[in-house]
């Protein structure tokens, strides 16, 4: 979904959590250097079992550089997404946009079909440049194979796909708007909770099909197919062929990963084929494991009530903020307007002012949420350890193994500092999870394994 798009009410936090990558977030895209080889068996022995993320000299440097260049662009693109609304503010777009709507449609709905896909492409349009620089970077770094055009086309799916949500969620907000001038936040916070659920639900069906294409895992992949069922029933979870799908993730990408998306009827276990080329059965049964985890330890819905409830402290804090900033005399149907031109809160040109302050706020709130999802993944390391545990020749070779060629072909940074950790990392820095894995072993100690008995 469109960062720009998300903004409207924090979609963004939805999509970027909630698909549950293995691996951060802040780590885009990622490859290996060198053709993929088939994934073999089960029983299959490879190179010795890493116990710490080792690089060659060359792979830190180009590792290294590409993070920093990561991590910039993160705080430059929050930056310049500040700048690009204030300028909006200062030209007065939005009321000009608004005028335009109003002139064309007396419905407020149809007001906001009008209005929104405005701002929302304006936004989008004075943004690109930053999305076009992660790209070149994805790119430079060998970490993407898209082509600039099928870029592009993503890019305007996704913006269309934020549109089309967009549009009735800020009606939806004006009307309470205007209908309860002081409890209006308290109202839209109420109803963030089924239409958060509805989106996550919609998802693996109609968005992510617009830009990957997905296939059944078992027909194409019988072996992993049934050692998969085998971890399934270990774990005693079982979880039907019909829900394991495979991503043609080499299209567009040379990096390795899978994911858990979706809820109740729609909810799914994706490997991307990249995964399975480049890893044995016994490293992508870790992989899987790790999303397995995601799907029986509630994190989905976990997150969700995570998000409700800091939405919650968003709009309460966003509403005393604006009563400061739109008096309630410059209500609705006022005439008066401020020095931006805005008549009021409930005018449709004050959307640019509730997008820099959500913008503001999830930038804020970066830290918050990638602690809770980093604890999240923890949590699914582990159960990916206990739940292949007996099923494979050494569990712990395999995860190890697994972070190892996650981190070479995805770049990871070897050594974060701690700023980067606490702000942007939702998930533990790799060879931190790496060391983990290489020691974690409550069976050889006598001990009972916490997730799987």
């Amino acid at each position: 979904m469109s960062r720009r798009a998300v903004r409207i009410l924090g979609v963004y936090l939805v999509a970027a959590v909630l698909t549950g990558a293995i691996l951060p977030a802040q780590t885009p895209a990622p490859p290996p250097a060198g053709p993929a080889s088939p994934t073999t068996s089960i029983a299959a022995t490879s190179s010795p079992a890493p116990t710490t993320y080792t690089l060659t000299p060359e792979q830190r440097e180009k590792a290294i550089a590409y993070a920093r260049a990561r991590y910039r662009l993160h705080f430059f693109a929050f930056f310049w997404s500040v700048l690009v609304l204030i300028l909006i503010l200062r030209a007065r777009l939005g009321p000009f946009f608004r005028d335009r709507a109003e002139s064309v449609a007396k419905r407020r709905f149809w007001q906001a079909a009008i209005f929104v896909p405005l701002l929302v492409v304006t936004e989008s349009l004075l943004e690109l440049p930053t999305a076009a620089y992660g790209h070149h970077l994805s790119r430079l770094y060998q970490q993407s194979v898209q082509g600039w055009g099928s870029w592009l086309w993503d890019e305007a799916k996704g913006l269309i796909v934020g549109i089309v949500i967009a549009i009735p969620l800020v009606w939806l907000l004006y009307a309470f708007l205007r209908r309860s001038p002081r409890r209006w936040w308290l109202w839209f916070w109420l109803a963030l909770l089924p239409i958060l659920v509805f989106l996550i639900f919609l998802a693996p069906v109609f968005v992510e099909p617009l830009f990957f294409e997905f296939e059944p895992l078992a027909p194409k992949h019988p072996e992993l197919a049934h050692a998969i069922e085998q971890v399934t029933v270990r774990a005693g979870e079982p979880i039907p062929e019909s829900k394991m799908f495979a991503m043609n993730a080499s299209s567009k990408y040379n990096s390795v990963n899978a994911y858990v998306s979706g809820l109740g009827a729609s909810k799914r276990v994706v490997v991307w084929d990249t995964t399975m080329a480049k890893a044995t059965i016994p490293q992508t049964l870790f992989v899987f494991g790790h999303e397995m985890g995601h799907y029986v330890l509630g994190h989905i819905p976990r997150t969700i009530a995570f998000l409700w409830a800091l939405f919650f402290v968003w709009l309460a804090a966003g509403a005393a903020l604006l009563d400061r900033l739109f008096p309630a005399a410059d209500g609705a149907g006022g005439t008066a307007t401020n020095r931006w031109g805005i008549r009021g809160l409930t005018d449709w040109a004050s959307l640019p002012v509730l997008f820099l302050l959500v913008t503001i706020a999830s930038e804020v709130s970066t830290p918050l949420i990638s602690g809770f999802i980093r604890s999240q993944e923890h949590e699914a390391d582990r159960f990916g350890l206990e739940a292949i545990h007996g099923l494979v020749p050494d569990s712990r070779a395999a995860a190890t193994g697994a972070f190892q060629i996650l981190g070479e072909a995805n770049l990871a940074d070897p050594d974060p500092s701690p700023f980067i950790r606490f702000w942007l990392y939702d998930h533990p820095p790799l060879a931190e999870r790496l060391r983990f894995a290489a020691t974690y072993d409550p069976w050889g100690k006598g001990e009972q394994p916490r997730y799987v008995k």
